[in-house]
Parts: C-alpha cells; sequence; structure tokens
C-alpha cells in the first residue's frame, strides 16, 4: 500500500514525545496500564523505560527513535488496519514501522491479551 512522500515525511518529522502522552491516555481510559505500554513498546522496539524517558526528553523524532530501535523480528507478524491503512501493506519502512506501534497501543486499548499482543508463540 502506497502512502504519499507527505504522509511519510509527517510521520518522520513528528516527535515520539508529542504522540506518547495520547498513547498513555488511550490505553488507561481502558483499564490497561502504563507499565503494559511499556512492555509494548519495549517488545517491539527494545527500549527499556530509561531509554524511553531519555528519547522523550531529546524530543526525538519517529525517524530517529527508529533509526535507534533494534526492531523485534516478530515485528511483522503485526497485521490489520490502523488509521485506515493495513500495516502488513505499507511501503515506506519507517511509516510501517510508526503503525505498528499505533497497532500494538491500539490492540493493549482493546483489551487484548498481553501474549497475543507480543505474538507470542
Amino acid at each position: 500500500m502506497k502512502t504519499t512522500e507527505e504522509h511519510d515525511k509527517r510521520m518522520a518529522n513528528m516527535t515520539f514525545a508529542s504522540v506518547y502522552p495520547h498513547y498513555i491516555t488511550k490505553v488507561e481510559k481502558k483499564g490497561r496500564t502504563k507499565a503494559e505500554l511499556h512492555e509494548v513498546i519495549e517488545w517491539l522496539t527494545g527500549f527499556n523505560e530509561k531509554r524511553l524517558q531519555e528519547l522523550i526528553e531529546a524530543k526525538a523524532t519517529f525517524k530517529t527513535f527508529f533509526k535507534e530501535a533494534s526492531l523485534n523480528p516478530n515485528a511483522k507478524l503485526i497485521t490489520g488496519v490502523i488509521c485506515g491503512y493495513r500495516v502488513e501493506a505499507i511501503e515506506t519502512p519507517l511509516t510501517q514501522q510508526v503503525r505498528y506501534l499505533d497497532k500494538l497501543v491500539d490492540e493493549l486499548a482493546k483489551g487484548k491479551k498481553m501474549e497475543k499482543i507480543l505474538r507470542s508463540t
């Protein structure tokens, strides 16, 4: 699935710090915890809580955020539609990675079991 160059550029330049509070609000509103959110983020990116805080304080863009991440090899198992895009079909790697994160946060907020979210076998 093709995304526009403008869309991809906007995703790359958006800061993680600007989106992170919305992730927290979304999951807590549905009865999940910040700790669970951090578990999901760490599974996808390899960032522990300390490193995550450093990236937030540095106002790292998603381009920097995912450049520094060690993407989980099972991330390719994340499928489905988020924000009108089928994540497995997005052709731009960075945009796909951002949507992977969005999809995991969405699954957490929807009450999915952690084993399913973390693609445990």
